[in-house]
């Protein structure tokens, strides 16, 4: 297990911080005129009008954003106009200034006159406000093309689960066909810009997107963007068999006039710009890289930490991780020698792996390798699985409002460009209904398909958007991206599962423990590659030291993150932050801490950055006695 990578789950991303302040100017501005003189009830009204406003604005900045955030937006007022996929832009300057104008529309409320609900918006407003004005300064730093969940990969995902319910739907969605070309060429505009600054990605990520590009075109009349708008028109009522047959024509006819044209163009422009990435190293080798790479994984993470703290922290917990893993060997001997009658083992005192210097001992590997053989109890059936996960959380987790969902596979041609597993999320006003991706060519074992099940299932997203949206919080709460939270709640969650399998106890906590372990290697490799400056070589020997020795792997692990910078940390880092918050629940509570108890606190609060999640977890009333909503 210690020589394997980890697999990283991935949850379908949400809009970008960016995005929240784009055509927002003069409608805020005139929104908050005269707040500060009004009661407290109005200036609540007038709040939520406001962040309706952001809500609307935001949800339809886009038909792909608006179609995924809602089912039936005319409800909330929206009218579509414009269908686009939106556009690339390197404007600073108009992010920069409609980022004042929220900022000073927000300054214009009393505060303390809002509800605590309210309050909790304003300080995730707030802080998005904050974080999209200091990323402005980085613009052309941001990489859409990503080899772990770039554009290339992501369209067609996004494309195959568009929501079809009526023929202006599918319409709808034929005419976003059309524009490919425009959204593609803006993206190349955008590359071009960055080879044009020097930030230009380095040679063998523009192999690999390419190579993306092209299994997608290679496809051919097998795209399963046939197959699945098929499959959605068909379930249309309304339309006629005559209709649907039209309908799938066209849709074919789109593919191969827009959007195939468009990937390759994109292709030829990739080639063109190859060789003008002049940093195949870390961020730190790029002017102000570093400074960049300590805003990515603040925004990432969401968490208030230092990079060191970080790389302290993860230090700490893979030392604990070992030491528990070393414990439950001692006992496991103990056990042993207690039934064979012999005296203590001289193997159960045995530090030579010496856990201070971070290297891992054969006896570890060894076991870790014999607790994941999988029991002939486990399930190979993902709807079985998360049953199972269901009951499985009962007890220490907040009872959940029915919601269905959909296992679905990653069509084969594209397994290998894409994530172990995902989950859609679902529109705010239909999030009972969800679609869960898995992909067949990462379940390596019934184990990993357990765990992946608990991350991207129960406990993990689906569990936690479900829990979220059945509070009905402020809609505008759906439109941010913290990928700490979310990311870090999932992974706390597929770190709780493996005690919900039928391994023993023993079993569950060497693998966990290693689970755990894998990834805490993997963010100290993303901190070293990309803030210390790691080599490629001095990647292999931070490997070897834990006795993970396959340098090809560890070598396409060092592109991988190259790639993606910071992405590790927001599973990891997350994950810390909810066992350090678990550790502070605890400690105040003492006897009469619940985990059940700690586990609603946190995701009443909703996904946010960590230091609010902390301020306003397991509080039933505001500083100031005023209640929640």
């Amino acid at each position: 297990m210690f020589s394997q990578v980890f697999n990283m789950q991935h949850e379908f991303p949400k809009r970008r911080f960016r995005g929240l302040l784009a055509g927002l100017s003069i409608a805020l501005a005139i929104t908050c005129v005269g707040c500060g003189s009004q009661t407290e009830e109005r200036q609540n009204e007038k709040f939520r009008e406001f962040t309706s406003e952001i809500f609307c604005q935001e949800a339809a900045a886009n038909t792909v954003s608006l179609h995924y955030t809602l089912k039936d937006p005319q409800k909330y007022g929206i009218e579509e106009n414009n269908i686009t996929f939106g556009k690339f832009s390197t404007d600073k300057s108009a992010i920069l200034a409609s980022g004042e104008n929220l900022k000073k529309a927000l300054e214009k409320f009393s505060y303390d006159s809002l509800t605590t609900e309210n309050q909790l918006t304003y300080d995730v407003l707030q802080y998005c406000v904050e974080m999209t004005q200091e990323g402005a300064e980085y613009l052309l730093y941001e990489e859409p093309l990503g080899v772990v969940s770039g554009v290339q990969t992501q369209i067609p995902v996004v494309l195959s689960e568009y929501p079809l319910r009526t023929e202006q739907d599918v319409n709808t969605y034929l005419a976003l066909l059309k524009t490919m070309p425009e959204y593609f060429d803006s993206l190349i505009e955008f590359e071009q810009k960055k080879a044009e600054a020097g930030l230009f990605m380095a040679d063998y990520a523009v192999d690999e997107v390419m190579r993306q590009c092209n299994a997608f075109l290679d496809m051919g009349e097998n795209n399963y963007l046939i197959s699945t708008f098929v499959e959605r028109v068909k379930s249309i009522d309304e339309l006629t068999d005559e209709e649907k047959s039209d309908y799938m024509e066209k849709n074919a006819l789109m593919l191969r006039t827009y959007v195939m044209p468009a990937y390759r163009k994109l292709t030829a422009a990739l080639q063109e710009m190859k060789g003008k990435g002049t940093n195949e190293k870390g961020l730190c080798y790029l002017p102000e890289g570093k400074e960049y790479y300590e805003y990515v994984v603040r925004v990432g993470t969401g968490s208030e930490r230092s990079v060191e703290d970080m790389k302290l922290l993860t230090k700490q917990q893979i030392l604990t991780d070992l030491e528990a893993m070393e414990s439950v060997l001692g006992e496991i001997q103990r056990q042993s020698d207690d039934q064979s009658g012999s005296g203590g083992s001289p193997a159960a005192d045995d530090k030579d792996h010496s856990v201070e210097s971070g290297s891992v001992n054969m006896r570890v590997r060894e076991a870790v390798q014999a607790s994941a053989t999988v029991s002939s109890e486990f399930s190979t059936d993902p709807l079985v699985i998360l049953k199972d996960l269901q009951v499985g959380i009962e007890k220490t987790f907040p009872t959940l409002s029915e919601a269905t969902y959909t296992v679905k596979y990653v069509p084969k041609a594209m397994e290998e460009h894409l994530s172990p597993a995902y989950y859609m999320i679902p529109a705010i006003d239909d999030y009972k209904d969800n679609v869960i991706y898995v992909n067949q060519a990462h379940m390596g074992s019934e184990l990993t398909l357990f765990t992946t099940l608990a991350h991207e299932g129960y406990p993990g997203h689906l569990y936690q958007t479900v829990y979220f949206a059945g509070k009905n919080p402020d809609p505008v709460r759906s439109v941010f991206n913290f990928g700490g939270y979310v990311e870090g709640w999932a992974t706390y969650a597929e770190m709780c599962s493996y005690y919900l399998t039928p391994l023993s106890k023993a079993q569950a906590t060497l693998l966990q423990k290693n689970a755990s372990i894998m990834l805490g290697l993997y963010t100290l490799a993303d901190i070293g590659i990309h803030y210390d400056g790691w080599s490629r070589m001095d990647t292999v020997a931070f490997f070897s030291s834990y006795g993970i020795g396959d340098v090809e792997t560890i070598e396409k692990v060092y592109e991988l993150i190259i790639g993606s910078p910071g992405n590790y940390l927001r599973y990891y880092i997350g994950y810390l932050e909810f066992l350090e918050m678990k550790k502070e629940w605890a400690a105040q509570k003492g006897e009469a801490f619940s985990q059940k108890e700690f586990h609603e606190a946190v995701l009443d609060v909703g996904p946010a950055p960590f230091e609010i999640v902390r301020k306003y977890a397991g509080s039933e009333e505001g500083e100031d006695g005023k209640e929640k909503g």
